[in-house]
């Protein structure tokens, strides 16, 4: 396995590669334009977009493998580990790059809610794999931020660079909700193991030992990152997989209350909450009522 580069800045990606410096604080790259590289792995310390269409390569991605088709697209956040292994030649490479580092987005409102943008929190095998409509869409934003960049810089320059990356972020928001909605059997399957996974916890009694169940836990049950996990789910259901464990959990309670054969606190114990009021608060919160509330209302009934 290859070494792990850093590359703290756009200016160690732009050098690693031969690109030219327009801004040292982001680049937009037409692979295709630049001679054979040798392949690389490297831990980044900024953002970066990638959109390949050149052939498949065994591309590594924190620690997973995955094989590119043309015409996909990640996004890495700082941090992350991207790139592929070196095969021991250099390979010419198809497709397009914005790397930005997060000191251009620094006092912008863009810089507030960029975390609203979670596709950068990914694994390699949720990639976005864009229509031919997209592809153009996404590389016309690249093109208009490159010829923002042979420009001179002036005092507008980092607010339209800023803007346009913004408009970059938002495409790629909504055809990650395209890919969500034209895979609706996927989604669904996943919905339907996320139910199976919250079953099977309670009836091995694995919250006997690990206490409640959470979503990164069922995220890694369906080998899913927890924001892919986290959209796809609120995409599905309208509700996050944190309101839907509690929603699980709550129907849980109520038939335990209405069997009437534990107190509250046995109820509590064995479904893995830590504290009795614990388990108050979120089925008030969700019914309405207290479970002293709940059962004296089923006496009426």
């Amino acid at each position: 396995m290859s070494d792990i580069i850093k590359i703290s800045t756009v200016h160690d990606f732009n050098e690693r590669l031969g690109v030219e410096d327009r801004h040292p604080l982001v680049s937009v790259i037409d692979f295709s334009a630049y001679p054979p590289r040798h392949l690389f792995r490297a831990l980044l310390g900024v953002y970066g977009i990638y959109i390949r269409e050149d052939e498949p390569q065994n591309v590594v991605y924190g620690t997973s493998k995955y094989d590119f088709l043309g015409g996909t697209l990640i996004a890495i956040a700082p941090g992350q580990i991207s790139g592929a292994e070196d095969i021991g030649r250099p390979i010419q490479r198809k497709g397009w790059a914005i790397l930005f580092d997060a000191e251009l987005l620094r006092g912008t409102q863009l810089a507030q809610k960029i975390d609203k943008y979670t596709f950068f929190s990914y694994e390699v095998s949720e990639a976005l794999h864009m229509q031919d409509s997209e592809r153009e869409t996404i590389v016309e934003c690249l093109k208009h931020i490159r010829s923002e960049l042979s420009g001179p810089q002036d005092e507008y320059s980092r607010t339209i660079l800023v803007a346009y990356i913004e408009v970059l972020l938002n495409y790629c928001m909504r055809f990650y909700g395209r890919q969500f909605s034209t895979r609706k059997a996927v989604s669904k399957d996943i919905l339907v193991r996320f139910e199976r996974i919250l079953t099977d916890y309670f009836e091995l009694g694995e919250q006997l030992h690990h206490g409640l169940p959470n979503v990164q836990e069922c995220a890694e049950r369906l080998a899913l990152s927890p924001n892919y996990f986290g959209d796809l789910i609120k995409r599905e259901t309208g509700e996050t997989p944190h309101e839907h464990i509690q929603r699980f959990l709550i129907e849980r309670v109520k038939i335990a209350l209405a069997s009437g054969d534990k107190s509250i606190s046995e109820i509590a114990y064995d479904l893995g909450f830590n504290y009795t009021h614990h388990l108050s608060r979120i089925f008030k919160k969700s019914t309405g009522m207290s479970p002293s509330e709940y059962i004296a209302a089923l006496k009426l009934k």
